[in-house]
C-alpha cells in the first residue's frame, strides 16, 4: 500500500514526500487505516518495521481535520457548515484537548518527539517530550502554552499530574510505546494509575514488538477493545538481520570484539553489556586501540546521554556505542551495521529488540553474540524464544589479533597485598587486603593475638593462686599482706610507696579501738551506713603529707568484680579480733 492511497492531510502527504517515503510498511498499512476510523489497536511486529509513524501519522491526521472543524464551527458567518461524518475527527476538539505517549525511556520520548517533528511538515501542531533527568521550566512552560502531543515517560508526567500542570481530563487519544518494557521497569501502577484518570471515551492504542498477556489484560481492564494487529505472528526478528555466535572464553572476548571490527570495518557498531558497570571498561579499551567509542547507561546525567547521542548519530568514519539496554529499545539510528552483543541477555525478547538496532527500514544487518560458560543458559532462552538454532560463527587464527592493549580486567594484577608497614599484620598475607584479593573467609582469617585485657586476665589468675598458697598473703611485721605483682586489682593500696612523713593516712586518724589497722572498728564512734572493707578492697587514693595523691596505676581493672580476700589476711584478721577483745 502507497502512503497516498490512505488520503492523510494535505500537509501530512506532504511531509511525507519530503521525507522519500513512497510505500507503507506491512505494520504502517495495517494499523493506520484503523487508527483513522478511531478504533483501539493493539500492534505487534519486528522492531525497525515503522510501528512509530504506524500510530503517529493518523494521529496527526485526525487532530488535523479535528482543529479545522472546530475553527469552522466556530465561524458560522463563514459560510454553511456541514458537518463532517467522518469518524477521524475528535468530537468537540479544543485547545486544551492533547494526545498522550507513554514511552519507558528518555531516549525514546526524545525520538518520538523529533518524528512528530519531521512528519508534521507546515503544519501548526506542537509537541512537547516530559521526562526527568532535565528541568522543569521548559517543560512547564510548553504545557501552559498549551500542545497537541504530549511524550511523556510516567514518572515526570505524574509529577507534573499532581502540580495541576496536566490536566488527564484533557486526553483524546493515549499510547503505550514499548509498554511491556514498561511493565518490566516497574512503570505497571503508574500506568493504571493514569488510564484510571483519562476519559473513558478516549482511542487506547498499545505498540510494541512483543506483548504479553499482562499488558493486555491492563488494556481490557481499563476498558479497551483493541485490535490484534500482528505482522510477526511467524518471525521473531526482521528477516533481513543476520544473527550469529561466537563461542568464546570470557578472557577471549576483547580478543574478538576488536577483531570483528577489524575484520567487516562497520560505519555504525552498537555493542550491548549487560552492566553499566562494563560500559565505560569496553569503551575505554576500544579508545585505546584506535577504535574510537562512546558509552551510555544510567550511570550518566541525561545531558551527558544527549551528547553521546548526538555523537553516535554524527557523520564520521566511525561510530561505536557501548550501551546497555537503555538503548535496546525504540531506538531508531539510522546507518548501524552491525550489532555485538557482549553478553547475553537474560531476557529473550531484549535480543530481539537488541539485533533489532540494526537492518531497519529494509537494510541489511549483522549482529554477532559472545557465549561463554556464563552465557549458555541465556542462549537456551532465546532460541526457544526464537524457535530455531542461532547459527554458530568462527574466526580463523590469522583473523584473531594477537597485540593490543588489554582491557583494564585483563591487566596483570598483583597476588597479594602490600606488606603493612605498621607492624600490624604479617607481611604478605594477613596484614590487610586491596581491591585485587578476596577477602578472607573465617577460615582464612590468622588467630589473634593476646590483648593487654587477656595478659591482665593471665596475671590475675597467677594472683588469686597465690593468695590460696598463702604466698603473697601472710601477715608481715605490720599487719598488712606482702605487696602482689604489679598490674593486679589488688595493688591499689598495698603497692604504694610511703609518704614523707613515713605513715599511712589512715595511720595518722584517731581509730575507735586504738589499733593501728582501719578495719578494726568504726572511726569516731559507729557508722550504721559504713560497710567494714578488707584490706586489699578499693580505697581512697593516698595523699603524701603535703596533701598531694601519690600516683595509682596507669591500668587499673575493672571494679565491677569484689575481691576475694586471701588465706592470710583472714586469719590475720582473725588474731586481730582475738587479742584485741582480750586487752579489753
Amino acid at each position: 500500500m502507497k502512503f497516498s492511497e490512505l488520503h492523510l492531510h494535505p500537509l501530512l502527504e506532504a511531509a511525507i514526500e519530503k521525507s522519500k517515503f513512497t510505500e507503507c510498511t506491512p505494520v504502517q498499512a495495517a494499523t493506520i487505516p484503523h487508527v483513522l476510523d478511531a478504533k483501539d489497536v493493539a500492534g505487534l511486529a519486528q522492531t525497525g518495521t515503522g510501528k512509530t509513524a504506524a500510530f503517529l501519522l493518523p494521529l496527526m491526521d485526525r487532530v488535523l481535520r479535528s482543529q479545522e472543524a472546530n475553527l469552522l464551527a466556530a465561524n458560522p458567518e463563514e459560510g454553511t457548515i456541514v458537518q463532517d461524518p467522518s469518524p477521524r475527527i475528535f468530537r468537540d476538539w479544543h485547545n486544551r484537548h492533547f494526545v498522550l505517549i507513554l514511552v519507558p525511556t528518555r531516549e525514546l520520548a526524545e525520538q518520538v518527539y523529533e518524528n512528530i517533528n519531521t512528519l508534521k511538515g507546515e503544519s501548526k501542531l506542537r509537541a512537547v517530550s516530559i521526562y526527568g533527568g532535565v528541568s522543569y521550566d521548559k517543560q512547564k512552560s510548553a504545557l501552559k502554552e498549551g500542545v497537541e502531543f504530549i511524550v511523556a515517560t510516567p514518572g515526570r508526567l505524574l509529577d507534573l499530574y499532581k502540580e495541576h500542570l496536566v490536566d488527564l481530563k484533557g486526553v483524546r487519544a493515549i499510547v503505550f510505546d514499548e509498554a511491556d518494557r514498561m511493565f518490566d521497569m516497574g512503570f505497571k501502577d503508574d500506568m493504571k494509575y493514569i488510564l484510571s484518570r483519562v476519559p473513558k471515551e478516549r482511542q487506547f492504542l498499545v505498540f510494541s514488538a512483543t506483548l504479553n498477556l499482562d499488558v493486555m489484560n491492563t488494556a481490557y481492564q481499563y476498558g479497551a477493545n483493541p485490535i490484534d494487529i500482528d505482522v510477526s505472528r511467524d518471525q521473531a526478528k526482521a528477516e533481513n538481520v543476520v544473527d550469529k555466535i561466537f563461542h568464546v572464553g570470557t578472557h577471549e572476548k576483547p580478543d574478538y570484539l576488536l577483531s570483528l571490527l577489524k575484520k567487516f570495518n562497520p560505519k555504525q557498531t552498537i555493542i550491548f553489556s549487560n552492566f553499566k558497570m562494563n560500559v565505560p571498561r569496553v569503551s575505554q579499551f576500544l579508545n585505546e586501540n584506535g577504535h574510537p567509542s562512546v558509552g551510555i547507561s544510567s550511570l550518566i546525567t541525561q545531558a551527558q546521554r544527549n551528547r553521546v547521542m548526538s555523537q553516535f548519530k554524527s557523520d564520521n568514519d566511525q561510530n561505536i556505542l557501548v550501551a546497555t539496554d537503555v538503548a535496546a529499545r525504540g531506538l531508531d539510528i539510522k546507518g548501524v551495521d552491525m550489532v555485538i552483543n557482549y553478553e547475553l541477555p537474560d531476557d529473550p525478547e531484549n535480543y530481539v529488540h537488541r539485533i533489532g538496532r540494526t537492518g531497519r527500514a529494509g537494510a541489511n544487518g549483522l549482529a554477532f553474540s559472545f557465549v561463554s560458560d556464563r552465557d549458555v543458559d541465556a542462549l537456551k532462552r532465546v532460541e526457544d524464544y526464537l524457535r530455531h538454532k542461532v547459527d554458530v560463527a568462527w574466526l580463523e587464527d590469522t583473523e584473531i589479533l594477537k597485540e593490543f592493549k588489554p582491557m583494564l580486567s585483563d591487566r596483570p594484577q598483583r597476588s597479594g597485598p602490600p606488606p603493612r608497614r605498621d607492624g600490624g599484620g604479617r607481611e604478605g598475607g594477613g596484614g590487610g587486603r586491596d581491591r585485587f584479593t578476596r577477602r578472607p573467609s573465617q577460615g582464612d582469617r590468622p588467630p589473634q593475638r593476646d590483648g593487654p585485657r587477656d595478659g591482665q586476665r593471665e596475671s590475675q589468675r597467677s594472683d588469686r593462686n597465690e593468695n590460696r598458697n598463702g604466698g603473697s598473703g601472710g601477715p608481715n611485721s605490720g599487719g598488712r599482706p606482702q605487696p602482689r605483682p604489679q598490674g593486679t586489682r589488688n595493688d591499689r593500696n598495698e603497692n604504694r610507696p610511703a609518704n614523707r612523713a613515713g605513715a599511712n593516712r589512715d595511720d595518722q586518724r584517731p581509730q575507735g579501738n586504738g589499733g593501728g589497722n582501719r578495719n578494726q572498728g568504726p572511726r569516731n564512734g559507729p557508722n550504721p551506713n559504713s560497710r567494714p572493707r578488707h584490706g586489699n578492697g578499693p580505697q581512697r587514693p593516698q595523699q603524701n603529707a603535703g596533701g598531694r595523691p601519690q600516683p595509682t596505676n596507669r591500668n587499673p581493672k575493672p571494679t565491677n568484680q569484689k575481691p576475694t580476700p586471701g588465706i592470710g589476711q583472714k586469719v590475720s584478721g582473725f588474731f586481730k579480733k582475738l587479742f584485741g577483745s582480750a586487752q579489753k
